[in-house]
This record gives C-alpha cells, structure tokens and sequence, in this order.
C-alpha cells in the first residue's frame, strides 16, 4: 500500500480499454489503485500529492508475463541449441548444484529485472518454492505454481504426498496480489495417474494449474506413438510407457492419444482454470478442444523460435476466443526476460495491430490468468500497476519541433522503461 497519493504524467497513456490520451495523468490513491486517468487538466492534484513527470514517454498498464522461471535467473549461459530432452537434463543437473539461498537470490533478483522490464506481474513455475517468498518479501504480483514431478505411476503416493507438503509450507506466502497454484510439469515427466490426481488436489483446494503441453514435436511424438528421446529414455529408466502399463489403468488408456493436448483432456487436466503454456504442436480439433474447456494459453514466441519448436498458431487460437497471454520463459531460454521482443514476436506471427499486439501484454495476460478485473489496464478502481517507456515519437530535446504525432502507436522504443509503479509504489525508476 503506497504512504501518499502519486500522480504520473506523460505525453500520451495507452489505458488499453479506453482510447489514448494525449498530455495524461493517472492518480493514484492511498491504497495503491488507480483513483483517475484522463488529461492533464482533468485529472485532480491534491494537496501533497507526489507527482512524477515523464514528458518524454508514454504511460501503459503495467505488463503481464504470463510464464517465467525466475528460480533460473542466472542461468542465462544455457545453450538452447542443444537437442531439447539433453537441454532440460542439463538445466536439471545446474538446478541440483544450487543452494536454497542462491534459489532465493535469484527469485530476488528475477523479480526486479521483471520490473525493469516494465513487468508487473508475473505467472511463474518452479519447485524450489523461492518465487513465492521473493513475491512476498518484494511486494510482488503474481501466480506462482509448485510443480510436481512423477513419470513413473509407482511414484505417485509420493509426489502427491510431497506437492501437498510444499504447497501448505508456501501458503504462508500466499494473499493479497500472490497466488499459489500447481504444475504437473509435463508428458514426459509426469505420469497419467499424477496428471489426475493433482488436477483432483488442486481442484479440491481451490488452486490454479499451469501445464508445459504440446511444446515440441519430441513430446508429441513420445506420448502418440511411444517414441523419440523421452520414449528412449522412459524405457532405459524402467518407467512404463503409455501402452504399456496394464497394472496401471489410469496410465492405460486402451490407445495412443492423438495429442499431447487430448490426453491431458482424457486424464482431466483441461478447464477454466488450467493455464496451458506453449501450446504449439496443435491439431485443429485440439484447439476446438482447448476452446471447449475454456483453457487460457501462455504463449512464448521468443523461447519457441530459439528452441526451434516452431510458431504456436497465434491467430487459431484468437479467432477460437481462447485467452491467450504473453511469456517470456527462462532466461535459460531466452537470455534475457524482454517482453516487448515477445510482443513483436506475437505481433508479427499473428498479424496484429500495435493496438492488439500490446493487449497481448496487458488486459489480455491478465485475463489469461483471470485476473482481469484487477489489473492490465489503466482503469479507476484497478491496481496502479503503470509504467512510462520512451517512445520513438517523442523527438530529442533539441528538436525545434517535439510535439508527438496524433495518435501515436503504443510500442516503445527498445529499452525504453524509465518507471514501474507497481500498486502505487515506485518499484524501478531508470
């Protein structure tokens, strides 16, 4: 909760749910909402109020990462050049060499490179339970899961067991703008009975799912056919493939899936409160499908390209009416956590508008995560979750002439953040 009122003006703001508005000012109350945006005139300067000029830039809601890792921050060296399954063996042998502390860190860390960034939330997935107390301790928004972990079905009493444990331990960090949630983390290392049985936990307890799903074509061809690298390494461990589990009916399912996507469907997994991340590797009945259960979509265009899984269908997947935000994933993916490369990236793929492509980033992340009633755009009553970013309109001070042009495209120059308020307080200010 901010200590004053706080207003911000710029040369223009993009509230995303209104039109833009040229000389603006957004005021924010004492509890750390939004009590008024509109023109410079119209919005009110109270007494003692502390205001923040940036002539030189535009205001837009704070933006939505709708998938990070920030327990990896630090891990930005990583090769995504190599085959995918040798990658994720890799981030897993430099995840067992790092302390609790150094977890922690780089939580801290990743949280604060979020907002320099201009991101002010974030949906995050890890097991280390870090993200969710660095959240806490920063003053933070977000949707942290936990993710579990179970290939085989023999494992499944412990890892729920385990899941059950750890979410009650990251409770205590949950409320207010955090969110706890849960993560089956995916086909290849999660079995049909633990995929059922935490979409049952989560469901009993209220809690959000996140899946990693039809990401690559590895792990498509893994769960429809039983092959490829996870397939070879499921059999050199023991672990029973889909056709291959008898004595264990829920693992069993009589035949191959035909995707990924509906075999999460026939073990439960899919419905309004499943965030399904990645989602590349997608059939036309799969997205029929994703629609019908309502799912909402992280998309990670950048992290897709660099691995070299292909482009999610983009533009399906809108016209299907599925929520779909913006991630960045790990800087193990990507190098560095850029959301305006995501939104170029997306706007590109999908052929959208500056206008469309930036409510990829705000309002629609926000609803990806059902949070759209609180924050992702510059709307009285919301979060004040708003950042100022230099924009190419704006011409150098030097100019004779630095009037913006009417109705400039909301995309900001490269590195262009100088201020991110995050619930009324100053969380980064360049």
């Amino acid at each position: 909760m901010t200590q004053r009122r706080l207003r911000l003006t710029a040369g223009w703001a993009y509230p995303i749910d209104s039109p833009p508005i040229r000389n603006a000012a957004v005021l924010i109350d004492f509890d750390g909402r939004i009590a008024a945006v509109g023109s410079d005139q119209q919005v009110p300067i109270p007494e003692g109020v502390e205001t923040i000029d940036c002539p030189g830039a535009v205001l837009l809601p704070g933006l939505v990462n709708t998938h990070t890792h920030l327990e990896l921050t630090g891990f930005d060296n990583s090769a995504p050049e190599q085959r995918f399954r040798e990658w994720i063996l890799a981030i897993r042998h430099r995840k067992e060499a790092r302390r609790a502390e150094e977890f922690l860190e780089a939580a801290r860390r990743g949280i604060r490179d979020c907002w320099a960034a201009g991101v002010t939330t974030i949906a995050d997935t890890g097991d280390s339970g870090a993200v969710i107390q660095a959240l806490a301790e920063l003053g933070g928004s977000g949707v942290v899961y936990q993710e579990v972990f179970g290939p085989h079905p023999n494992q499944l009493d412990g890892s729920i067991a385990g899941l059950e444990a750890r979410a009650d331990e990251l409770r205590a960090y949950a409320g207010g703008r955090i969110r706890l949630g849960v993560s089956p983390h995916a086909p290849y290392t999660v079995s049909g009975p633990l995929y059922r049985r935490t979409a049952e936990y989560a469901r009993s307890e209220g809690l959000p799912l996140a899946v990693h799903i039809a990401e690559s074509l590895e792990e498509t061809e893994f769960v429809t056919r039983g092959e490829g690298p996870f397939a070879h390494g499921w059999t050199a461990r023991g672990i029973p493939l889909l056709d291959h589990a008898d004595q264990w009916p829920e693992q069993r399912l009589g035949a191959w899936p035909s995707s990924p996507v509906a075999w999460l469907d026939q073990l439960g997994v899919l419905g309004p409160d499943t965030l399904c991340i990645h989602a590349i590797q997608l059939l036309p009945e799969d997205i029929r499908l994703l629609a019908a259960r309502r799912v909402s979509i992280a998309h990670c265009p950048v992290s897709n390209a660099r691995h070299r899984h292909g482009a999610a269908p983009l533009a399906e997947l809108r016209r299907a009416g599925i929520p779909v935000g913006l991630g960045t994933d790990s800087v193990a993916s990507v190098g560095r956590l850029d959301m305006f490369a995501e939104l170029q990236a997306a706007q590109a793929l999908g052929g959208l508008t500056d206008q469309e492509a930036l409510a990829l980033a705000t309002l629609d992340g926000a609803r990806a995560l059902g949070l759209e009633d609180q924050l992702g755009s510059l709307t009285p009553g919301k979060w004040a979750d708003v950042i100022a970013v230099q924009h190419s309109i704006f011409q150098p001070e030097e100019s004779p002439a630095p009037e913006p042009r009417p109705v400039p495209s909301p995309l900001p120059a490269p590195n262009g953040v100088l201020l991110t308020v995050v619930g009324g307080r100053v969380a980064f200010r360049a």
